[in-house]
């Protein structure tokens, strides 16, 4: 165990320490079914451990920790503020249950998250669920706040609240064994291709919960065989909305609604076990749930809801604390869209700081109306991504529940392309494109803080990697088939002190999707792969690099192969910030039979028959700082890997690279890069 480690030298008292033992053995802590000891004695003994604890601790303590662990007892990695604490949230309540059970229940609200996630992934038919990992899952409490996301994308749980509140306004006779479908952007949804079962929890009688299942549909009835639909105007162009259906009563199917969207959605018996698989996922969670309640006791669990969204607003409260104050604003610009959006669409975002309140405020508002396309946010997309790139810019340890998300206030404009919609506005691609550039606005404002705040652009999503391919497959009788391969996938950006996290995709996905498997996509579909490989000099340099960009090629193995798409990244690739370069752009091709390669438009559909490939070459993440400033060694171990150029090292970094004596790997030619580097900061 490394002892320079807070963390490991927090577990290594713990470990260490008879009294925790003791108590724990003695009062069966953990194993009580209300989750507490008795007495006013034990629960003193608790805060006695906690200054043992802090005693014996065996490395030093920065400056930032007294502040934070001031009056503070620590479990497990997590810092228990109590009211002695920093922070205006500090001084509504005593904390109501100790800081030992808050770790545990904390921590099985984590496993019931992953459980639901295992659940759908297990269970569902579409491979872009169950392989792609197109799929969130969350827990709720009854009156619509954040509780707890484990293990999902980032823009499916960001507002997830906004996803029930229209349910308890439509229904006023809701009940245990009722299941709710939302897919509407305008009762609280992404967009139509997310379908999300949401369940309420009773116990005794008494809501407490709401369980909710979000997965991304490959079809959802639209006209053509795609959910991206970026020219479709309105909602009435899109798929199927479900705004807050009723599908389950009394613990079955509403059999009327199932058949409706049975024969609306192509290849129905997909849809629907990809459906069952949802609701798999929200009635485990709910008997979860339900045991936890029992076992602890209703005013337990309460107490800890309480406790736990006071101990996320603090812990932003902190974070926010140390950031300087001051206004940022950051302009980016999404990629022209042929009959929506000929000029492009230029995101511009606002971001405030305000340490003394410990809140931060991103202003959205100064952006153009909504276009006449299916390239609009949805509210809940918008008030995701002004969060989440916030999130992304603070301690990854804070917990993402309703306490930490009421420090970010979001303004937002009605009629807006990155707002609320006005109806019946097109928001079929709501989750992705204009959605990223929002995201990346953000993280990007913190960047101009200077180092070590923000991070370069991150690559942009959807090329023809990411297309959605339908056709019927010969190998089983012309059976069709819709789905949306994730072949190919952007990088992360730049970051003081880390390169680009290589193939974490957009900025929505949040390194939380999957690259799909060459073998199982080959089996599931009638398509060959004909290469995937990271394009050399195609990342952004810096000080430290963005992730490179993958190329490759597919295309049908029998029958016809109908491929749409939606690429952003190829007018404007993703920016570096603070002295980083650019990413190479995006691009999409047609490989004819001949071998001739015919460029392809960056929103398009097309035909492919056997024989013929989609070439594809995604974004990667631009760089952050001087790419001059790079470690030379690092430099060239990037060229080993074949990931730049020797060109690319000289031009970028100013390095010189050399062949070994092997004769096979790269070495720095130190004398010569001194004299490049020296050359340019004469010029500067």
């Amino acid at each position: 165990m490394d002892a320079a480690c807070p963390i490991a030298c927090w577990l290594k008292c713990i470990l260490n320490c008879r009294s925790v033992r003791k108590v724990l053995s003695a009062d069966h802590y953990l194993d009580k079914p209300n989750g507490a000891t008795d007495s006013t004695r034990s629960r003193q003994n608790l805060r006695d451990i906690g200054a043992k604890i802090l005693a014996h601790r065996s490395c030093p303590r920065t400056r930032e920790e007294r502040e934070l662990t001031s009056g503070a007892v620590l479990w497990r990695g997590m810092v228990m503020v109590r009211a002695s604490g920093s922070g205006d949230s500090s001084q509504r309540s005593e904390q109501r249950i100790e800081p030992f059970l808050l770790s545990v229940l904390s921590h099985r609200l984590e496993a019931i998250g992953r459980e639901m996630v295992n659940t759908v992934m297990k269970a569902s038919r579409s491979a872009v669920i169950k392989n792609s990992r197109d799929m969130s899952c969350g827990l709720l409490t009854y009156d619509h706040r954040l509780l707890c996301v484990e293990d999902v994308v980032p823009v499916h749980v960001t507002a997830l609240e906004l996803t029930t509140i229209p349910i308890t306004e439509f229904f006023d006779d809701i009940k245990e064994g009722d299941a709710f479908i939302n897919n509407c952007p305008y009762t609280g949804a992404t967009h139509h291709a997310d379908i999300t079962v949401c369940v309420p929890v009773f116990c005794d009688g008494e809501p407490m919960f709401w369980t909710l299942s979000r997965s991304h549909h490959a079809d959802i009835g639209a006209p053509i065989p795609s959910t991206y639909l970026p020219e479709a105007a309105t909602i009435y162009e899109e798929g199927i909305h479900l705004p807050c259906v009723r599908v389950q009563e009394n613990f079955k199917d509403k059999h009327d609604i199932i058949r409706m969207c049975r024969t609306k959605i192509r290849i129905g018996e997909i849809w629907y076990g990809d459906y069952l698989a949802q609701v798999g996922a929200c009635r485990t969670a709910e008997r979860r749930l339900k045991e936890l309640v029992e076992r602890y006791g209703k005013q337990t669990i309460k107490d800890f809801i309480e406790d736990w969204m006071e101990y996320g607003e603090r812990r932003a409260i902190a974070e926010i604390k140390k950031l300087p104050k001051g206004t940022w604003t950051y302009k980016t610009c999404h990629d022209p869209v042929p009959t929506v959006a000929d000029d492009g669409v230029p995101v511009k975002v606002s971001v405030t700081i305000h340490p003394d309140e410990g809140m931060v405020t991103v202003d959205a508002r100064d952006n153009i109306d909504c276009v006449p396309g299916g390239i609009n946010l949805s509210e809940a997309c918008a008030t995701a991504s002004c969060r989440i790139g916030v999130f992304y810019n603070l301690d990854a340890s804070i917990p993402h529940n309703q306490g930490s998300a009421s420090r970010i206030n979001v303004l937002l404009r009605d009629g807006c392309v990155v707002g609320r919609p006005k109806y019946p506005a097109g928001t079929s691609v709501a989750t992705t494109n204009v959605n990223s550039r929002l995201i990346t606005a953000v993280t990007c404002c913190f960047a101009q803080l200077g180092m070590p705040y923000g991070m370069g652009e991150f690559a942009y999503s959807q090329s023809s990697s990411e297309a959605v391919i339908s056709g019927t497959d010969p190998r089983k009788g012309n059976h069709p088939y819709v789905n949306q391969v994730f072949i190919g996938y952007g990088s992360g950006p730049g970051m003081h002190g880390y390169d680009g996290w290589l193939l974490s995709g957009a900025a929505c996905d949040g390194g939380q999707m999957r690259l799909d498997s060459i073998e199982i996509d080959e089996s599931m579909y009638p398509i060959i792969i004909e290469s995937r490989k990271l394009a050399k000099d195609s990342l952004g340099p810096g000080e430290w690099d963005g992730g490179p960009a993958l190329e490759g090629e597919f295309g049908p193995l029998v029958g016809e192969m109908t491929a749409f798409w939606g690429s952003d990244g190829d007018v404007a690739p993703p920016r570096g910030v603070l002295g980083g370069m650019d990413s190479a752009q995006s691009s999409n091709w047609k490989r004819h039979r001949n071998g001739e390669l015919e460029k392809l438009e960056p929103f398009a559909s097309d035909v492919f028959l056997p024989g013929e490939m989609l070439r594809f070459v995604t974004c990667a993440g631009g760089g952050y700082g001087d790419p001059a400033r790079r470690d030379p060694a690092k430099v060239a171990a990037t060229a080993n890997r074949e990931w730049i150029s020797v060109g690319r090292a000289k031009s970028a970094y100013k390095v010189s690279l050399q062949l070994s004596d092997n004769g096979v790997d790269y070495i720095v030619n130190d004398e010569a890069t001194e004299r490049l580097r020296k050359a340019v900061e004469a010029e500067r």
